[in-house]
């Protein structure tokens, strides 16, 4: 970015509470993007929060969440309705004083996985890295179709049947939607490390509604689909 003059922006949509290179996420890049969205760790029920420190870039979003007015009838800059309710900012204040304890549910519910997941052969656990914080908002589980014998999505549709949410997460790659599947019809042979991730990723459940006894329920069920494949698939085409 440095090298070419480019502005660089974060999503960091999932990472309150996580650290990067030792360093809190918020503070990298021109600015840094988190969603408050209600699957987040912290949620709002909707909204988000731009965090900078240009003081330029903050005045400027200042003024694009409320309409571009500079006072009460003077309108400077471009702008749209990017303020946040009463009822919304209550719920957020409400999450802060209990996000240590959302964190501490997701990591015991992400060791409950990996003790059950590890020993399957083709199904990987991705791991936060180490010396760093997380929050442990997601499972992640990557699929080697060879070795496990079941694709990624043969698996997913597996726990559906069993009424467990498991997620294509993220999928398909953004270059596969529109409008940049049409403007840009062959990126997909320039993204080869996309097009693996967005076949073989999924994510499972967690959080505050999910359990030692359900994350057991859950490994079962993919242990019983690992060790019959073939009857799986059967099933599956019916």
């Amino acid at each position: 970015a440095r090298e070419h003059d480019l502005q660089l922006i974060f999503d960091a949509s999932h990472a309150l509470g996580c650290t990067g290179q030792g360093r809190p996420i918020g503070g990298f890049g021109r600015a840094e993007v988190f969603s408050f969205h209600a699957t987040k760790v912290l949620n709002t029920f909707e909204g988000g929060a731009i965090v900078t420190d240009d003081s330029e870039l903050a005045g400027k979003l200042r003024l694009m969440r409320n309409f571009g007015f500079e006072s009460k009838d003077r309108v400077v800059y471009l702008g749209s309705n990017g303020k946040m309710s009463e009822i919304c900012a209550a719920m957020g204040l409400t999450g802060f004083d209990a996000i240590e304890d959302f964190i501490e549910r997701n990591r015991t519910n992400f060791e409950a996985y990996r003790q059950q997941l590890e020993p399957l052969n083709g199904l990987s656990v991705l791991q936060p890295p180490v010396g760093e914080r997380s929050n442990y908002h997601y499972v992640v589980i990557v699929v080697d179709p060879e070795q496990a014998g079941l694709t990624r999505d043969e698996l997913v549709r597996v726990l559906e049947k069993e009424n467990v949410l498991a997620r294509r997460y993220f999928y398909p790659g953004a270059h596969l939607m529109e409008p940049y599947r049409s403007g840009q019809p062959m990126a997909g042979l320039v993204l080869p490390v996309t097009n693996e991730l967005s076949s073989t990723v999924m994510t499972l459940p967690t959080g505050q509604a999910v359990d030692a006894e359900a994350i057991g329920r859950i490994g079962e069920i993919l242990r019983m689909a690992l060790a019959n494949p073939e009857l799986v698939r059967e099933c599956l085409a019916k």
